[in-house]
């Protein structure tokens, strides 16, 4: 019998086993998310408040997850510019440029609902949900937690392409 017969069948299952997981990865981030939002303050709520003056998200593909990053004009202060490339692990990744977290973890609740936690020095500060309409025209992002003073907070923000 010849030995390196079960060596050269493992290679093809392992490949087969990864590019298996690579397209699961990959199916959990709804295509139809990535591209630039842009804050529609009308049709927003932000408690306490204020609103920022504008806010916009990027959505892309990155590997295994994605990367978002997000440019934001406070209501008071210095423009801020936020990326973070996490992946549907359920782990902690890093987060840049956000005053008020330094990790978040993301999870997919169906194909058109996703969550995000962010934390800050372990502490769970914000949870967002975020819903893509059916049309794909309007993302809406349901956020509660504290703010960075430890207030309560509940914001609704609507986005459009």
């Amino acid at each position: 019998m010849n030995r390196r017969l079960p060596a050269l069948l493992a290679f093809p299952l392992i490949a087969l086993a990864g590019f298996a997981l690579t397209v699961a990865v990959h199916a959990q981030a709804p295509k139809d998310l990535f591209g630039t939002w842009r804050l529609n303050i009308a049709k927003s709520k932000f408690s306490p408040g204020p609103a920022p003056k504008s806010m916009t998200v990027t959505y892309s593909a990155a590997g295994f997850g994605m990367r978002i990053v997000v440019d934001v004009v406070p209501a008071e202060g210095a423009s801020q510019h936020w990326e973070m490339t996490p992946m549907y692990d359920g782990a902690d990744h890093r987060v840049t440029g956000n005053p008020d977290a330094d990790t978040i973890s993301i999870r997919r609740i169906n194909d058109t609902k996703g969550e995000s936690t962010f934390k800050k020095k372990g502490k769970v500060m914000t949870v967002n949900v975020r819903t893509l309409s059916p049309d794909a025209k309007t993302l809406t992002i349901d956020t509660t937690g504290t703010t960075g003073d430890g207030k309560p907070r509940h914001d609704i923000a609507v986005f459009e392409r």
